[in-house]
């Protein structure tokens, strides 16, 4: 297969629950994030959930990252997809294990395309 991005599917468990059901810092964490890359910001679009929890996206030209949380199970699913080699899926997962504090990170990385 020729690959034309790379798919990382991250389950973060024991992860801080007082950073999960804040929607300030999920956003400036994904933004902080996006901006690894030299593509154009196309959009975003973030809500916060009654009574907790948060989800959210930021898309770029030529790349995605997606969060959807669950601060009472101290979880949360994100997804970042990338093409091209202007921003650095590897990083981008580190840092946002670090800043949710993750302590159980499980990461499966899928090669995209025809």
């Amino acid at each position: 297969m020729n690959a034309l991005g790379r798919h990382f599917l991250l389950d973060l468990k024991d992860c801080r629950e007082d950073v999960l059901d804040d929607l300030e810092f999920v956003k400036e964490t994904l933004f902080t994030i996006a901006q690894q890359d030299e593509e154009e910001l196309l959009g975003q679009s973030f809500y916060h959930f009654t009574p907790q929890g948060v989800s959210g996206l930021v898309l770029s030209s030529g790349s995605h990252i997606g969060i959807h949380t669950w601060p009472e199970y101290h979880y949360a699913a994100v997804d970042i997809f990338t093409q091209g080699n202007s921003f650095d899926p590897d990083k981008a997962t580190s840092m946002i294990i670090e800043k949710v504090g993750c302590k159980n990170p499980s990461v499966v990385e899928l090669k995209r395309g025809v």
